[in-house]
């Protein structure tokens, strides 16, 4: 089969502006990926007030973006973009993401593919039969659903759901943005992630009551939508939103780095999220909940440390010495470069694309 590049067109909730979401920063390392491949991507993506005041990358210079307004402008002036390409991508909660859906299963002529950033929560709404942006009809008019779960759940998806094709492909990072400076450590341990209601108990689990046995630490909690109600410690600094470009910095600037999971991503496992591989590869050693999949992303024990409590967090911070402190996220960092890179991913997501096109010429 000729591989030649792949001119990709994606409908996705955003790629110019990271503010609430964790897309914007999983599209951009992947696309521009798949740019430096010598593959060529359109972006769509629907044009609403809360992205269009927080716009920190207006223009991507790795792809094509295009701001659409409605559905209607979508259908009427873009319809060619999503035609005439070999591979059509719809993320997960893109505004009437189902007849979004509908029409690109109507309308392209190449693979059509559902990515999923969010699975566990999408899996979740649709056992609730809401329908927000995919449905079970559409599961199985798609020719591949790209899951950032893996595990059990790609089985389901197929043999529950009638997905024709279902492969992981987790979220990842780009290491020219994310790696190892020397800086001050002012944080003893940091969090970066927007508000969530089934986050929130863990948070104050593991770093509030972390914080409170602990006057004298230093922590931190980067990220939107936090309540006004919510009763900070003293000792905990909160900030209200950081953009992508202040990431690494932020993380550099811990000893510590602490990962929470949503429920729903604890309960179908395999679910690594973006903040694991960002911070692993700045070389941060990782505090993290635990759920199933984890040690087939990091060894533990090794390459990541698992807090039940308080009290576990406040172990690891005041009794490891820099030195172990530091080989721990050393070979995070490795694992995450071996593995886990935007590159790799977009090499899994091509070589993906190509099987489906093979498989539709086989049964042409």
């Amino acid at each position: 089969m000729n591989r030649k590049p792949l001119d990709i067109t994606i409908l996705g909730l955003s790629i110019t502006s990271s503010w609430g979401n964790g897309h914007a920063t999983t599209f951009r390392a992947l696309v521009k990926e798949l740019d430096k491949a010598g593959h060529r991507v359109t972006f769509l993506e629907r044009d609403v007030p809360w992205y269009a005041e927080n716009r920190d990358l207006a223009n991507p210079e790795y792809c094509r973006t295009i701001l659409y307004k409605d559905l209607d402008e979508l259908k009427h002036s873009y319809a060619e973009e999503v035609r005439s390409a070999d591979f059509v991508i719809v993320g997960s909660y893109v505004p009437e993401g189902v007849p979004v859906g509908e029409w690109v299963c109507e309308t392209a002529k190449g693979i059509k593919a559902f990515y999923d950033i969010d699975t566990p929560v999408t899996l979740a709404k649709l056992e609730r039969k809401d329908y927000e942006y995919l449905s079970p009809e559409l599961i199985a008019a798609y020719d591949l659903y790209l899951s950032f779960t893996g595990g059990p759940t790609l089985q389901r998806l197929e043999e529950v759901y009638g997905s024709p094709c279902a492969r992981a492909l987790y979220c990842s990072v780009d290491p020219a943005l994310y790696f190892p400076e020397e800086t001050e450590k002012t944080m003893d341990l940091g969090y970066l992630g927007t508000y969530s209601d089934d986050r929130q108990p863990p948070l104050e689990k593991l770093l509030f009551d972390a914080a409170k046995a602990w006057p004298e630490g230093r922590f931190t909690v980067a990220g939107p939508q936090y309540p006004e109600t919510i009763s900070w410690p003293s000792n905990v600094e909160h900030i209200h939103h950081l953009p992508p470009a202040a990431h690494r910095k932020f993380y550099n600037a811990q000893r510590f780095a602490l990962n929470i999971t949503r429920a729903d991503m604890i309960q179908a496992g395999y679910s690594p999220s973006v903040r694991l591989f960002e911070a692993a590869a700045c070389g941060v050693p990782i505090i993290s909940d635990f759920w199933e999949g984890l040690d087939s992303v990091f060894e533990i024990g090794t390459e990541i440390l698992v807090s039940n409590s308080g009290a576990e967090t406040l172990e690891y911070l005041q009794s490891m010495d820099d030195g172990s402190r530091a080989a721990i996220g050393e070979r995070a960092r490795a694992k995450i470069l071996s593995a886990h890179t935007a590159s790799h991913r977009a090499a899994e997501l091509v070589e993906y694309a190509y099987e489906r096109i093979q498989a539709q010429a086989t049964m042409k």
